[in-house]
């Protein structure tokens, strides 16, 4: 399962998803330093297949994990080489234009 919350800013939406598992916790690696809080990432569970359609309705995304990054490569969102690890777990970064 993946948790995953929607933002918005003026016209733009912004989907944060982490694997659940991943919900809570920090990771640390040289001076970086991610916080997967629920008040980012959000309390809903959801499917992958759930996560790939929401995908295709936003302008930007954060997506940390295995499979919540496998999603955005599956559905063409995500370029793999643009994908980078942080303590171990894979992180991507979504603009849309």
């Amino acid at each position: 399962m993946i948790r995953a919350r929607l933002h918005r800013r003026g016209d733009d939406w912004l989907l944060a998803a982490c694997d659940e598992e991943l919900a809570g916790l920090t990771f640390s690696e040289g001076k970086l330093k991610i916080v997967l809080s629920e008040n980012f990432y959000g309390t809903e569970s959801m499917t992958e297949e759930t996560l790939g359609i929401r995908m295709g309705s936003v302008t930007m995304m954060n997506l940390f994990g295995e499979k919540a990054v496998s999603v955005g490569i599956e559905k063409g969102f995500v370029s793999p080489e643009n994908v980078i690890v942080v303590a171990g777990v894979k992180h991507a970064q979504v603009v849309l234009i």
